[in-house]
């Protein structure tokens, strides 16, 4: 048997990352207004705290992606950690007290998301560019919406 190599996420410059999580075994648990509303919120929370910047975003129904720029190296994590963390005990705490039939109907489980989420550094303005078309046009490929300025839920 293989072992692949541990995943390392490089965070020892300011570059712009490009992240990616999602809910645990892909559940639609962003299906609803409010908890994204939650999600962007504590987002902002977060770049708040920090002065980091957000250059794009879009939340699906299952993920999330987002391109952070942090003024700090080695902050990634941390960041990463703390909007997963308060984001997920404010949506599932949600969902608890307004929406408790679809809370069920979802299964919560141990977890909200994925244990891990996906990043890299943008080192160009080209792949910042490449990065920004593909998470706006998220929406248009999983048929959301026929133009990615029609998701709201998208920096597009």
């Amino acid at each position: 048997m293989t072992t692949r190599p541990k995943r390392r996420i490089a965070d020892d410059q300011k570059y712009v990352h490009f992240v990616t999580f999602s809910c645990d075994r892909r559940r639609r648990l962003l299906d609803l207004d409010y908890p994204r509303r939650i999600l962007l919120g504590v987002l902002n929370h977060q770049l708040s705290s920090l002065d980091a910047k957000c250059v794009g975003f879009v939340v699906m129904p299952d993920h999330v992606h987002a391109l952070i720029w942090l003024p700090e190296t080695g902050m990634l994590s941390r960041f990463m950690h703390g909007w997963k963390r308060m984001a997920s005990y404010r949506i599932r705490e949600w969902y608890r007290n307004a929406e408790t039939n679809y809370f069920q109907a979802a299964e919560m489980g141990d977890r909200f998301w994925q244990p891990k989420y996906y990043a890299f550094s943008i080192y160009s303005d080209r792949k910042l560019e490449e990065k920004l078309d593909y998470i706006h046009l998220n929406p248009v490929r999983a048929g959301l919406v026929s133009k990615a300025i029609d998701w709201p839920w998208s920096s597009a």
